[in-house]
């Protein structure tokens, strides 16, 4: 679907949208960036020229706790606009709260349920309740086909998927991988609260995630170099004997990791954590919340010997600005 942007405002002209092919929804809640444009682009290239889509902008106050930003929240509507027809999209619906919530806050809601509860559930208690509740009522308002959201929120993912299987909404979930910027940091709206010192703290997120990945990466080489090439200790010790240290080291590695993954999760974990203690003695200080080593199914915690896929994942604050990050990883991906 070709032509200009409309913005609606109300459920009776998105009522009154005519469809075209495949509809996709992107939800955001403005201050839209690259990450979101991201989303957009993909949603067109999903549903195709003969498709549309719609972005929808509304800053939820369901999913706001008393002490958080709902009030200083960025509200960027008309560069939100610009952002939206420069990625593809047909229309933005952007209604205002009495719109979504007509009665007032709704006495019925959708619950997230025990995954609800953990890592930003336990930090955000109730945040998860109001983001299905908003997402379920978008769904029901803007009938897509496909809905796309973004991997860097990969338990608000996690629980639409959920919240859709459950509840048979006619609609396909697609995740769309976290977009970085240059230096790392994942884009977010809360980006802008940053200042440059704070930012250089806030880069600690990125980079214990990262640290994790090159761990996890490197235990995979020497597991593939054991299987390939059995070590032993006594070839350790013996090179040891004739001081060769750095080969005895290394003999000594192998040989452990014919082990497999037996503990590689925690190794992970620590990896991460030596980054992130590093900034906490930054000033400013990074505030951790949490460091969380999960199975992305439910975001409970994996096992020393667990395989298969998981989430690191990462929360903090850095001044008064709350951020999260997470990378998927694979584990015995070498077998």
């Amino acid at each position: 679907m070709t032509g200009p942007l409309q913005l609606l405002n109300t459920a009776e002209e998105l009522h009154e949208l005519p469809r075209a092919g495949r509809r996709a929804v992107v939800m955001t809640m403005g201050a839209l960036h690259e990450g979101h444009a991201t989303l957009i682009r993909t949603a067109r290239e999903e549903v195709g020229p003969d498709g549309q889509v719609v972005v929808t902008v509304f800053v939820n106050p369901l999913q706001f706790g008393a002490n958080e930003d709902l009030d200083r929240y960025p509200r960027t509507l008309d560069a939100d606009l610009a952002v939206s027809e420069g990625a593809g999209a047909d229309a933005v619906f952007a209604p205002s709260v009495d719109e979504v919530y007509p009665g007032g806050d709704p006495q019925v809601r959708i619950t997230a349920g025990p995954m609800g509860e953990r890592l930003e559930g336990a930090t955000r208690p109730g945040h998860f309740d109001g983001m299905l509740t908003v997402v379920a009522k978008l769904l029901h308002l803007t009938r897509p086909d496909l809905a796309l959201f973004g991997q860097k929120d990969a338990q608000q993912l996690a629980l639409i998927r959920r919240m859709v299987t459950d509840l048979n909404f006619p609609v396909e979930v697609v995740g769309v991988a976290t977009v970085r910027e240059d230096d790392g940091l994942a884009l977010s709206s809360r980006n802008r609260y940053l200042g440059p010192v704070e930012r250089r703290t806030a880069l600690a997120l990125s980079r214990a995630l990262f640290a994790g990945r090159d761990r996890l990466a490197a235990q995979a080489a020497l597991c593939a170099r054991a299987e390939a090439a059995p070590a032993s200790d006594g070839r350790a010790t013996a090179l040891a004997r004739l001081g060769e240290i750095r080969a005895s080291a290394d003999a000594h590695a192998v040989s452990a990791a014919a082990g497999g993954v037996t503990g590689l999760p925690d190794a992970v974990r620590a990896a991460a954590r030596h980054v992130l203690e590093e900034a906490g003695r930054h000033e400013p200080p990074l505030v951790l919340d949490y460091l969380a080593l999960v199975d992305p199914e439910d975001f409970t915690d994996v096992g020393p010997d667990f395989t298969g896929r998981a989430v690191l994942a990462v929360a903090a604050k850095v001044g008064a600005t709350r951020l999260i990050d997470n990378i998927p990883l694979e584990f015995g991906a070498h077998a």
